[in-house]
Protein backbone atom coordinates (compact mmCIF):
# COMPACT_ATOMS: atom_id res chain seq x y z
CA UNK A 1 0.00 0.00 0.00
CA UNK A 2 1.49 3.50 -1.24
CA UNK A 3 2.14 5.68 1.96
CA UNK A 4 -0.63 8.20 1.25
CA UNK A 5 -3.26 5.38 0.97
CA UNK A 6 -2.01 3.97 4.30
CA UNK A 7 -2.12 7.27 6.12
CA UNK A 8 -5.61 8.12 4.28
CA UNK A 9 -6.99 4.49 5.72
CA UNK A 10 -5.41 5.16 8.94
CA UNK A 11 -7.18 8.28 9.31
CA UNK A 12 -10.17 6.86 8.16
CA UNK A 13 -9.70 3.98 10.80
CA UNK A 14 -8.93 5.99 14.02
CA UNK A 15 -12.14 8.78 12.81
CA UNK A 16 -14.53 5.50 12.54
CA UNK A 17 -13.48 4.15 16.16
CA UNK A 18 -14.39 7.57 17.51
CA UNK A 19 -17.35 7.65 16.14
CA UNK A 20 -18.65 3.81 16.47
CA UNK A 21 -17.55 4.65 20.05
CA UNK A 22 -19.27 8.44 20.21
CA UNK A 23 -16.05 9.32 21.63
CA UNK A 24 -15.82 11.71 19.02
CA UNK A 25 -19.37 13.38 20.53
CA UNK A 26 -18.92 14.03 24.30
CA UNK A 27 -22.50 14.15 25.14
CA UNK A 28 -25.19 11.95 25.21
CA UNK A 29 -29.18 12.21 25.37
CA UNK A 30 -31.29 10.00 27.30
CA UNK A 31 -34.71 9.81 28.04
CA UNK A 32 -36.33 11.23 31.02
CA UNK A 33 -39.42 9.07 30.83
CA UNK A 34 -38.92 5.17 29.97
CA UNK A 35 -42.27 3.37 28.73
CA UNK A 36 -41.81 1.12 31.37
CA UNK A 37 -40.68 3.02 34.12
CA UNK A 38 -43.21 3.66 36.76
CA UNK A 39 -44.47 7.01 37.40
CA UNK A 40 -46.70 9.92 39.32
CA UNK A 41 -49.89 10.89 37.83
CA UNK A 42 -47.82 13.93 36.08
CA UNK A 43 -45.81 11.01 33.92
CA UNK A 44 -48.88 8.88 33.34
CA UNK A 45 -50.47 11.34 31.50
CA UNK A 46 -47.08 12.81 29.87
CA UNK A 47 -46.53 9.37 28.45
CA UNK A 48 -49.60 9.08 25.72
CA UNK A 49 -49.55 12.74 24.40
CA UNK A 50 -45.81 12.59 23.93
CA UNK A 51 -46.15 9.10 22.05
CA UNK A 52 -48.61 10.81 19.80
CA UNK A 53 -46.46 13.76 18.93
CA UNK A 54 -43.68 11.38 18.26
CA UNK A 55 -41.98 13.75 21.09
CA UNK A 56 -39.74 12.54 24.04
CA UNK A 57 -38.03 13.76 26.75
CA UNK A 58 -34.65 13.85 27.21
CA UNK A 59 -31.57 14.68 29.97
CA UNK A 60 -27.91 15.76 28.18
CA UNK A 61 -25.16 13.53 30.03
CA UNK A 62 -21.76 14.25 29.62
CA UNK A 63 -19.77 11.00 28.39
CA UNK A 64 -17.29 9.58 30.75
CA UNK A 65 -14.21 9.78 28.16
CA UNK A 66 -12.36 7.76 30.40
CA UNK A 67 -14.66 4.66 30.83
CA UNK A 68 -15.91 4.90 27.60
CA UNK A 69 -12.28 4.80 25.61
CA UNK A 70 -11.72 1.69 28.36
CA UNK A 71 -15.31 -0.20 27.23
CA UNK A 72 -16.50 0.33 30.67
CA UNK A 73 -19.99 1.76 30.29
CA UNK A 74 -23.15 1.16 28.30
CA UNK A 75 -23.05 3.86 25.82
CA UNK A 76 -27.15 5.60 24.86
CA UNK A 77 -26.86 5.04 21.22
CA UNK A 78 -23.06 4.43 20.67
CA UNK A 79 -23.29 1.30 17.92
CA UNK A 80 -20.44 -0.29 20.35
CA UNK A 81 -19.36 -0.57 23.86
CA UNK A 82 -16.09 -2.51 23.18
CA UNK A 83 -13.56 0.36 24.04
CA UNK A 84 -10.65 2.23 22.06
CA UNK A 85 -7.99 -1.40 22.85
CA UNK A 86 -10.08 -4.06 21.63
CA UNK A 87 -10.96 -1.82 18.66
CA UNK A 88 -7.26 -1.62 18.25
CA UNK A 89 -6.62 -5.08 18.81
CA UNK A 90 -8.84 -6.29 15.70
CA UNK A 91 -7.31 -3.65 13.54
CA UNK A 92 -4.26 -5.26 14.55
CA UNK A 93 -5.31 -8.98 13.78
CA UNK A 94 -7.40 -8.07 10.69
CA UNK A 95 -4.10 -6.56 9.48
CA UNK A 96 -1.75 -9.47 10.20
CA UNK A 97 -3.93 -12.25 8.78
CA UNK A 98 -4.42 -9.93 5.23
CA UNK A 99 -0.34 -9.30 5.65
CA UNK A 100 0.23 -13.05 5.90
CA UNK A 101 -2.28 -14.21 3.70
CA UNK A 102 -4.20 -15.95 6.49
CA UNK A 103 -7.41 -17.95 4.56
CA UNK A 104 -10.98 -17.29 5.68
CA UNK A 105 -13.53 -14.73 6.71
CA UNK A 106 -14.27 -12.85 10.06
CA UNK A 107 -16.98 -13.61 12.01
CA UNK A 108 -18.63 -11.61 15.15
CA UNK A 109 -20.49 -13.74 17.39
CA UNK A 110 -22.67 -11.35 19.61
CA UNK A 111 -23.00 -8.13 17.69
CA UNK A 112 -25.40 -6.12 19.92
CA UNK A 113 -25.67 -2.83 17.87
CA UNK A 114 -22.87 -4.11 15.21
CA UNK A 115 -20.55 -1.71 15.96
CA UNK A 116 -17.20 -4.16 16.33
CA UNK A 117 -18.58 -5.89 13.02
CA UNK A 118 -19.15 -2.30 11.24
CA UNK A 119 -15.38 -2.12 11.91
CA UNK A 120 -14.31 -5.29 10.71
CA UNK A 121 -15.90 -4.39 7.35
CA UNK A 122 -14.33 -1.17 7.04
CA UNK A 123 -10.89 -2.66 7.92
CA UNK A 124 -11.57 -5.07 4.46
CA UNK A 125 -12.60 -1.51 2.79
CA UNK A 126 -9.76 0.16 4.09
CA UNK A 127 -6.81 -2.47 3.29
CA UNK A 128 -8.38 -3.03 -0.23
CA UNK A 129 -9.87 -6.64 0.49
CA UNK A 130 -12.70 -7.26 -1.72
CA UNK A 131 -12.71 -11.47 -1.43
CA UNK A 132 -13.81 -11.81 2.03
CA UNK A 133 -17.16 -11.63 4.02
CA UNK A 134 -17.67 -10.42 7.48
CA UNK A 135 -20.23 -12.67 9.11
CA UNK A 136 -22.54 -11.37 12.11
CA UNK A 137 -24.21 -13.56 14.04
CA UNK A 138 -27.09 -13.33 16.19
CA UNK A 139 -29.91 -13.72 18.06
CA UNK A 140 -30.91 -9.67 17.50
CA UNK A 141 -33.03 -10.70 20.04
CA UNK A 142 -30.80 -11.01 23.06
CA UNK A 143 -29.28 -13.83 25.46
CA UNK A 144 -30.94 -17.16 26.09
CA UNK A 145 -32.62 -17.98 28.77
CA UNK A 146 -30.79 -21.52 30.63
CA UNK A 147 -32.08 -24.60 29.32
CA UNK A 148 -30.51 -27.23 31.52
CA UNK A 149 -27.22 -27.96 29.00
CA UNK A 150 -24.51 -26.16 31.31
CA UNK A 151 -25.35 -25.92 34.84
CA UNK A 152 -22.83 -22.77 34.40
CA UNK A 153 -25.64 -20.93 33.27
CA UNK A 154 -28.04 -21.35 36.28
CA UNK A 155 -28.93 -18.33 37.88
CA UNK A 156 -27.01 -16.24 34.91
CA UNK A 157 -28.83 -13.13 35.32
CA UNK A 158 -27.62 -11.61 32.22
CA UNK A 159 -30.26 -13.07 29.84
CA UNK A 160 -32.81 -10.83 32.09
CA UNK A 161 -31.16 -7.96 30.40
CA UNK A 162 -32.94 -8.90 27.06
CA UNK A 163 -34.68 -5.20 26.77
CA UNK A 164 -30.76 -3.57 26.36
CA UNK A 165 -29.39 -6.57 24.91
CA UNK A 166 -31.73 -7.13 22.23
CA UNK A 167 -31.00 -5.55 18.88
CA UNK A 168 -33.45 -6.19 16.15
CA UNK A 169 -31.32 -7.21 13.15
CA UNK A 170 -32.93 -4.25 11.06
CA UNK A 171 -31.60 -1.59 13.20
CA UNK A 172 -28.19 -3.31 12.61
CA UNK A 173 -28.58 -3.30 9.18
CA UNK A 174 -29.35 0.25 9.35
CA UNK A 175 -26.40 1.09 11.53
CA UNK A 176 -24.18 -0.72 8.70
CA UNK A 177 -25.64 1.38 5.68
CA UNK A 178 -25.08 4.56 8.26
CA UNK A 179 -21.43 4.34 7.56
CA UNK A 180 -22.13 2.89 3.80
CA UNK A 181 -20.76 -0.48 4.62
CA UNK A 182 -23.56 -2.65 3.92
CA UNK A 183 -22.80 -4.77 0.83
CA UNK A 184 -22.38 -8.33 -0.39
CA UNK A 185 -19.28 -8.59 1.76
CA UNK A 186 -21.74 -8.48 5.33
CA UNK A 187 -23.61 -11.47 5.86
CA UNK A 188 -25.79 -12.27 9.09
CA UNK A 189 -26.74 -15.19 10.81
CA UNK A 190 -29.95 -14.59 12.96
CA UNK A 191 -31.00 -17.19 15.60
CA UNK A 192 -29.49 -19.13 18.64
CA UNK A 193 -25.47 -19.94 17.96
CA UNK A 194 -26.98 -23.87 19.00
CA UNK A 195 -29.04 -23.59 15.84
CA UNK A 196 -27.40 -21.52 13.54
CA UNK A 197 -23.69 -22.10 13.88
CA UNK A 198 -22.78 -25.88 13.37
CA UNK A 199 -24.33 -25.83 10.09
CA UNK A 200 -23.02 -22.05 9.10
CA UNK A 201 -21.85 -21.81 4.95
CA UNK A 202 -18.14 -21.19 6.36
CA UNK A 203 -15.70 -22.89 5.08
CA UNK A 204 -12.43 -21.33 6.93
CA UNK A 205 -12.07 -18.36 9.20
CA UNK A 206 -8.93 -15.97 9.92
CA UNK A 207 -10.81 -14.13 12.86
CA UNK A 208 -13.27 -15.45 15.06
CA UNK A 209 -14.41 -12.57 17.69
CA UNK A 210 -16.71 -14.18 20.35
CA UNK A 211 -19.22 -11.76 22.54
CA UNK A 212 -21.71 -14.22 24.01
CA UNK A 213 -21.13 -13.49 27.39
CA UNK A 214 -22.85 -16.69 28.66
CA UNK A 215 -21.28 -20.32 29.02
CA UNK A 216 -23.47 -21.77 26.43
CA UNK A 217 -23.08 -18.91 24.17
CA UNK A 218 -19.37 -19.43 24.45
CA UNK A 219 -19.15 -23.21 24.54
CA UNK A 220 -21.34 -23.10 21.17
CA UNK A 221 -19.61 -20.56 19.46
CA UNK A 222 -16.07 -22.25 20.01
CA UNK A 223 -17.28 -26.02 19.36
CA UNK A 224 -18.72 -25.03 16.03
CA UNK A 225 -16.41 -22.32 14.87
CA UNK A 226 -12.75 -23.04 16.35
CA UNK A 227 -12.57 -26.31 13.58
CA UNK A 228 -12.45 -23.54 11.10
CA UNK A 229 -10.33 -20.69 12.25
CA UNK A 230 -7.36 -20.98 9.72
CA UNK A 231 -3.57 -22.43 11.35
CA UNK A 232 -2.50 -18.29 12.17
CA UNK A 233 -6.07 -16.92 12.64
CA UNK A 234 -7.19 -14.89 15.91
CA UNK A 235 -9.63 -16.36 18.52
CA UNK A 236 -10.77 -12.91 20.22
CA UNK A 237 -12.86 -13.22 23.51
CA UNK A 238 -14.73 -10.11 24.43
CA UNK A 239 -15.55 -11.32 27.66
CA UNK A 240 -12.93 -13.11 28.77
CA UNK A 241 -12.03 -10.89 31.81
CA UNK A 242 -15.36 -10.02 33.06
CA UNK A 243 -17.37 -12.46 32.75
CA UNK A 244 -16.58 -15.98 34.80
CA UNK A 245 -19.24 -17.93 32.55
CA UNK A 246 -17.35 -17.25 29.70
CA UNK A 247 -14.00 -17.82 30.96
CA UNK A 248 -15.05 -20.85 32.23
CA UNK A 249 -15.94 -21.87 29.02
CA UNK A 250 -12.89 -20.77 27.35
CA UNK A 251 -10.63 -22.58 29.89
CA UNK A 252 -13.23 -26.17 29.71
CA UNK A 253 -12.56 -25.51 25.59
CA UNK A 254 -9.19 -25.19 25.23
CA UNK A 255 -8.61 -28.40 27.76
CA UNK A 256 -10.96 -30.82 25.94
CA UNK A 257 -9.17 -30.02 23.13
CA UNK A 258 -5.13 -29.36 24.20
CA UNK A 259 -4.93 -26.10 22.69
CA UNK A 260 -2.09 -24.64 23.99
CA UNK A 261 -1.69 -21.53 22.66
CA UNK A 262 -0.86 -18.50 25.10
CA UNK A 263 -3.94 -16.37 26.19
CA UNK A 264 -2.99 -12.83 26.19
CA UNK A 265 -4.84 -9.52 27.83
CA UNK A 266 -5.95 -6.26 25.76
CA UNK A 267 -7.56 -4.79 28.46
CA UNK A 268 -9.59 -5.29 31.55
CA UNK A 269 -12.07 -7.81 29.90
CA UNK A 270 -10.94 -8.91 25.78
CA UNK A 271 -8.40 -11.27 25.80
CA UNK A 272 -6.81 -13.23 22.48
CA UNK A 273 -5.14 -15.87 20.99
CA UNK A 274 -3.79 -17.09 17.38
CA UNK A 275 -4.02 -20.52 16.20
CA UNK A 276 -1.11 -22.61 15.83
CA UNK A 277 -1.21 -26.02 13.74
CA UNK A 278 -4.24 -27.72 12.54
Amino acid sequence: MPPETAEAAALYLDLLKRCLTRLAFPEEYRPLLAPAMPGGPMQRRMQPLLARLSCGLYRRVPVDVEARAAGSDWPADAETMVGLARLDQLQSAVRTVLEEQVPGDLIEAGTWRGGAAIFLRALLQAYGDRSRVVWVADSFAGLPAPDGRFRQDDGSPHWRSNAILGVPLAEVRENFARYGLLDEQVRFLPGWFKDTLPHAPIERLALLRLDGDLYSSTMDTLASLYPRLSPGGYAVIDDYGALPECRQAVEDYRRDQGISEPIQSIDWTGAFWRKQGR
